[in-house]
């Protein structure tokens, strides 16, 4: 081989992997849904995956990390309230945050309308990619051993609590 750099591919290539993204593979999550709308082979030789993300209100992703994959996300709709390595963010239309390999990351709404959120994966993309440390909706998780976990608990619990006084005030709006 020459002194090229390998590709995320090429160092994984000894691994069974799934099969990657198509343009179109949509899916329905408890927080929302997401669509593919680009998907490839960059000029690196590495996986690309651009994605549709549509994040419901008073919804949230599980707090996770990637091994094989960076993310850009670009707000193009409502409020993104991120979280990226303990530090919560909030992000409006036209706002973007890059998420690095093994950050731990999230994304939520805490507000009333659909936030929508272009997401460019890059490297491996793949769903198995997920690991997850905190799940609302009872996934599996696995341990999270890093110095930084007590921050990045805390502050996906203080999203969970935004979220949970957000939904007893619409509660109390509707009954009104």
């Amino acid at each position: 081989m020459s002194g090229l750099p390998r590709s995320v591919l090429e160092e994984h290539e000894e691994e069974a992997l799934p099969a990657a993204h198509r343009i179109g593979d949509r899916d329905e999550r408890p927080w929302g849904r997401y669509v593919v709308i680009d998907a490839g082979i960059a000029a690196s030789g590495e996986e690309y995956c651009k994605k549709i993300i549509t994040v419901e209100p008073l919804q949230i992703l599980s707090l996770q990390s990637h091994r094989l994959r960076r993310e850009t996300w670009v707000v193009k709709k409502g409020i993104l309230t991120a979280l990226k390595d303990g530090k919560r963010l909030e992000l409006r239309p036209g706002e973007s945050l890059q998420i690095p390999a093994d950050s731990i990351h999230c994304m939520a709404n805490t507000g009333d309308d659909d936030c929508v959120v272009e997401a460019t994966q890059e490297g491996i993309c793949r769903e198995e990619d997920i690991r997850r440390y905190m799940d609302v909706y009872h996934r599996s998780t696995e341990m999270l051993a890093s110095p930084q976990a007590p921050e990045n608990f805390t502050a996906y619990r203080e999203i969970l609590i935004d979220i949970n006084k957000a939904r007893v005030n619409r509660k109390h709006r509707i009954s009104a």
